[in-house]
């Protein structure tokens, strides 16, 4: 499996605090099947994206790197104004291995009307916005119509596997669900922070999916959608409907 959200990387943000917890990070995900990670330091208000910080911090941990998981970078890129002007004049900065596909995270607070055009600006440098857990954002769980729309004009929709679980609760349970069946969601991801709480694994998510869709949707959002991400290709397509039978229907 790919695992293109994570803050894996050390003193970053609100992650891993060190080094040790870092390599502690990678083993686990190795050992629950993860084949590639990508570390996406926050860009906010409260954490500073460094490109520079974060190259070396990557090369430090590749020289100790014993998990078998190969490492990549990108960033956990937070709507806001700031970050939009800097990732128009630097289309590179923020994306996943240098590639197109960029995270983007909405605030929990406001989303903007002007999305569509913000989104639509991005795109028009190269940047393909990948939303990040829209299930757990209040705001978002009320826009399914506009999800659609932005999902329409070109843009990808990563669930975090621990929502498939309840772990972030029954609306975003639902939710996950609702946008499943929608034909909405490319990738599902970790979002991993720590080894205990919020953990860089997808083992589970992963069963979940195939008992209640099929192995065939696993590998879609698991490895094949997220594997062209990391290579900057075209995804193969999203989530379809479960096919309704007599068992369904009792839950």
């Amino acid at each position: 499996m790919i695992d293109i959200h994570s803050h894996v990387l050390y003193g970053m943000d609100d992650g891993s605090p060190d080094l040790d917890v870092t390599l502690e990070m990678l083993r686990m995900a190795g050992r629950h099947g993860t084949t590639d990670i990508v570390a996406t330091p926050h860009a906010n208000l409260e954490y500073k994206f460094d490109p520079t910080t974060i190259a070396e911090r990557k090369a430090l941990i590749e020289q100790r790197n014993d998990s078998g998981v190969r490492l990549h970078t990108g960033c956990d890129f937070h709507l806001q104004f700031e970050n939009i002007e800097d990732a128009l004049q630097y289309p590179r900065k923020y994306t996943i291995a240098g590639g197109k596909y960029m995270l983007v995270e909405f605030s929990d607070l406001i989303i903007f009307k002007t999305t569509a055009q913000i989104f639509s600006n991005l795109m028009a440098k190269g940047m393909v916005p990948v939303i990040t857990h829209p299930e757990r954002n209040t705001l978002l769980q009320q826009r399914l119509e506009e999800l659609k729309t932005w999902v329409g004009m070109g843009c990808v929709i990563q669930l975090t596997g621990q929502s498939l679980e309840g772990v972030w609760g029954t609306k975003a349970q639902k939710f996950s669900e609702t946008l499943l069946d929608a034909g909405l969601v490319h990738v599902i991801a970790s979002d991993g922070h720590d080894l205990k709480r919020r953990p860089p694994i997808l083992d589970t998510a992963y069963r979940w999916i195939e008992k209640r869709w099929n192995t065939e949707m696993a590998k879609l959002l698991f490895v094949e959608n997220p594997g062209a991400i990391l290579r900057s290709e075209d995804l193969l397509g999203a989530s379809v409907a479960r096919k309704k039978n007599f068992f369904s229907l009792f839950g």
